[in-house]
């Protein structure tokens, strides 16, 4: 009943904002367009907001889910119109807040103390507010700045309807043969591990001091510091940070920043949490992401809301930089057969037709400026190639997919003319010279090493363990040889008596029946006698 409830909720609020206008009709076929005319949504006047202000506003008003799908769509300006693209850019940080006071009261309900023994200042005017949790600026009793970021009240109520409603939606997908290969019901599943992750801000805390240790020091990356004593799992207190947010391009000229500098270091940087840690930020959206006032010649990012992390097992990370690597030397042959190696399309699948596929898709895009790639272009043809050869989703890979669109989308507005495949090119072959070479084994070795040396003094128990397994294998396996060769040469002598029972009933039936004509025709019995003694003979001996 509450499914359909909020079934009816997100049908009232696409009426209420005439979202059907937005829908390209001319495209469709003509009993749909002769549906959406006849529709009753149509008397609803559109009013005189503009279409960017009513999607906004309808993504706001169903929650957190849909305000995350338009802040990934806000990065995208080269799919979007351009003020579809400014309305829906205010989702990253600017979603209506709850009142302040209610967040005063569940950061003294969540730290068990008044708000003045945790706080010399709490601002109750939020900083900025998002989808699942909004921020309000604060200062200790030591006269440092903080932020205080707090969990939106009954938001899991809201996000476990639409989370039931998407695995109905996934399964009502299973259905169809052709979607099965997208297994929607285990990309919702790994979407709302990911998404209820984000609501434990004790988590969060432990990502941001992670990404902050894989990144001490760097002039790439500056993470800011959590205070544990004042944190909990609905609430987080952080070093407050300060610097330009990363969409505000005219602040970036205005401080002098070198964009193509941050657009390469921003490669620089996706490439150095996926394969140096294997631990990256997944929820890079415009509205988490700032660049530091210092040194605009030699730009550094500030990171924030690491909710949504995201790793690789080491299969699939050397299986996503050879994949890199042969693209980027226009290598498809070793793209297709990586791709069948590591099961992401079937084993019958023949490379070469795989590799003339991917070819006629990547081909036009390689050694070209952002600007010049039509994304939508190249993702609906590998949407097709997928399709063609049965291409299943990797369920593991989404969140990583997810986060190169955003940064893709970044580099799109900071620097269009950046050569992505010449930026990340060098840093990929510089990996796996590392991971396969001398420095490569000898830190494979040094990680095993605890592991090796427990087991070093039981080596010589572990091998007479495994000779007298293989003894006993060979015995069974001698006594088992034996006793199936018996059971052979019993069906064969089954098989052999059969035969001489047919053989001996047939006789002695003929012999039975004809011998009459037999008397008649030959004039005595006994060859018939003596066929029917045969049989006989043959019927005992069976």
């Amino acid at each position: 009943m509450t499914m359909v409830l909020r079934l009816m909720r997100i049908l009232w609020v696409v009426t209420r904002y005439r979202l059907d206008t937005l829908l390209p009709l001319a495209r469709f076929p003509w009993w749909l367009r002769t549906l959406f005319t006849l529709s009753p949504m149509r008397l609803i006047p559109v009013g005189e907001r503009s279409r960017g202000a009513r999607l906004r506003l309808a993504l706001e008003s169903l929650g957190p889910i849909f305000v995350k799908f338009g802040q990934v769509l806000s990065t995208r300006r080269d799919l979007l119109p351009e003020d579809i693209a400014d309305e829906l850019k205010r989702l990253q940080d600017q979603v209506p807040p709850f009142p302040g006071e209610q967040a005063r009261a569940r950061v003294e309900q969540e730290l068990g103390m008044p708000i003045e023994a945790a706080f010399a200042e709490f601002d109750t005017t939020p900083l900025a507010s998002a989808s699942v949790a909004q921020v309000h600026s604060a200062r200790l009793h030591s006269g440092e700045a903080v932020v205080a970021k707090i969990i939106r009240p009954g938001i899991e109520r809201v996000l476990r309807q639409d989370m039931a409603l998407m695995y109905q939606l996934a399964r009502l997908l299973t259905l169809a043969p052709e979607s099965r290969r997208l297994r929607p019901v285990e990309v919702v599943r790994d979407y709302e591990a990911t998404l209820f992750d984000e609501l434990d801000l004790l988590k969060e805390a432990a990502n941001t001091s992670q990404l902050k240790r894989n990144f001490k020091d760097s002039p790439l990356l500056f993470v800011p510091a959590i205070h544990w004593a004042l944190t909990r799992r609905r609430v987080m207190v952080q070093e407050r940070i300060y610097g330009v947010p990363i969409a505000d391009i005219d602040g970036l000229y205005a401080q002098g920043t070198d964009l193509e500098k941050l657009a390469e270091r921003g490669v620089e940087l996706f490439f150095t949490q996926v394969f140096r840690d294997n631990f990256f930020h997944a929820d890079m959206h415009p509205g988490n992401i700032f660049i530091s006032y210092d040194h605009p010649q030699e730009p550094q990012y500030i990171a924030i809301d690491c909710g949504i992390v995201g790793s690789l097992t080491r299969e699939d990370q050397d299986y996503l930089a050879r994949n890199l690597l042969a693209f980027f030397r226009q290598d498809y042959y070793e793209v297709a057969a990586l791709h069948i190696e590591s099961g992401w399309v079937g084993e019958d699948t023949r490379a070469n037709e795989f590799a003339a596929a991917i070819r006629t898709v990547c081909e036009p895009i390689l050694e070209k400026p952002l600007k010049d790639i039509s994304f939508g272009q190249v993702l609906l043809g590998l949407f097709q190639t997928a399709r063609r050869f049965n291409m299943e989703v990797q369920p593991q890979l989404v969140l990583l997919q997810k986060t190169l669109l955003n940064i893709e989308g970044l580099g799109r507005q900071l620097y269009p003319d950046l050569d992505l495949w010449s930026t990340a090119k060098p840093f990929l072959e510089q990996w796996m010279r590392e991971r396969t070479g001398a420095r490569g084994i000898w830190d494979s070795l040094k990680r095993q090493a605890p592991e090796l040396s427990h087991q070093l003094p039981e080596l010589p128990v572990l091998a007479y363990r495994v000779l007298a397994r293989a003894d006993r294998h060979h015995h069974q396996s001698a006594r088992q040889t034996q006793a199936m060769s018996g059971i052979h040469q019993w069906f064969r002598q089954q098989v052999r008596r059969q035969r001489r029972l047919r053989l001996g009933l047939l006789l002695t039936a003929l012999a039975l029946v004809w011998q009459p004509l037999g008397q008649w025709a030959l004039g005595q019995p006994w060859p018939v006698l003596a066929a029917a003694a045969i049989g006989l003979v043959l019927v005992a001996w069976h």
